[in-house]
């Protein structure tokens, strides 16, 4: 179980911000594309314990052609200047199998998505800049993980971020805010 700080950083330019954080000598992690599969029940049950969700994640990177699958809970827990969620998450090695469990407790899919992920670490800050299929969210942000709140602004410092544009709405708020289907 791990607890997560972040924010989304909206309007950017991914050759503008990797620029800046290769500038820095931010540590390149990864490139990455990924299927986001996100579960809930018919009445919501997942969604109503914090704006949380189940989702499996299938992430292959792109610069060894390693495969890894994760089957996690994440749970919204506060966005007072940062989105701090509760993260619960397990390696799966049949992913087939996991959603015909899921299924059978009436657990389905709500929504499938694609995205690529290109990831950065500077000084315990990381950084991954997100763009997803036009059909999940149609514009790439930059999302800020970090482990304490005053990071995020050091954060914003270094890459010369407007204030504005960091928020910490999550995808589905900012889903809705552009007249997408709820999901």
């Amino acid at each position: 179980m791990v607890k997560e700080l972040e924010v989304k950083v909206l309007g950017i330019d991914k050759k503008d911000i990797e620029g800046k954080l290769e500038k820095l000598g931010a540590k390149l992690l990864s490139k990455e594309y990924q299927v986001n599969t996100l579960y809930d029940s018919g009445d919501k049950i997942i969604e109503k314990l914090g704006d949380g969700y189940l989702r499996i994640r299938e992430t292959k990177d792109l610069i060894t052609g390693n495969v890894e699958i994760f089957f996690t809970l994440k749970k919204n827990v506060s966005s007072d200047m940062a989105r701090e969620n509760l993260e619960i998450e397990t390696m799966v090695t049949d992913k087939k199998a996991l959603n015909s469990i899921l299924e059978h407790l009436n657990i389905k899919v709500i929504h499938e998505g694609t995205k690529e992920r290109i990831s950065y670490l500077y000084d315990d800050i990381r950084f991954d800049i997100d763009t997803w299929d036009k059909a999940t969210y149609p514009y790439p942000y930059l999302e800020i993980e970090v482990t304490k709140k005053e990071d995020i602004k050091r954060a914003a410092e270094l890459l010369e971020l407007e204030e504005e544009s960091i928020t910490t709405k999550s995808l589905r708020e900012l889903r809705e805010e552009i007249g997408l289907e709820k999901i």
